[in-house]
């Protein structure tokens, strides 16, 4: 599993996230403090914490895929 911390702060964050992940094969989560949704899901994605960022988290153990993946989250990147 791969961790990535990534702010989005619009409903289009929200889409674009989501439609993203939802083209992948495996599955990503969204955590924001103790609370983790799917990160398929727009309600479970709208429903968190955007003040602060948010952890991707990359359930693959396709390095290529999961490398994919993060360099189409960079707009999204924290640090």
């Amino acid at each position: 599993m791969k961790r990535v911390e990534i702010q989005i702060n619009t409903i289009n964050d929200i889409r674009n996230f989501v439609d993203l992940a939802s083209r992948c094969s495996f599955e990503v989560d969204l955590a924001s403090a103790r609370y983790t949704v799917n990160g398929k899901s727009i309600m479970g994605v709208a429903s968190l914490d955007k003040s602060k960022p948010l952890t991707v988290l990359i359930h693959t153990d396709n390095d290529e895929e999961c490398a994919e993946f993060v360099a189409q989250l960079k707009p999204y990147m924290v640090g």
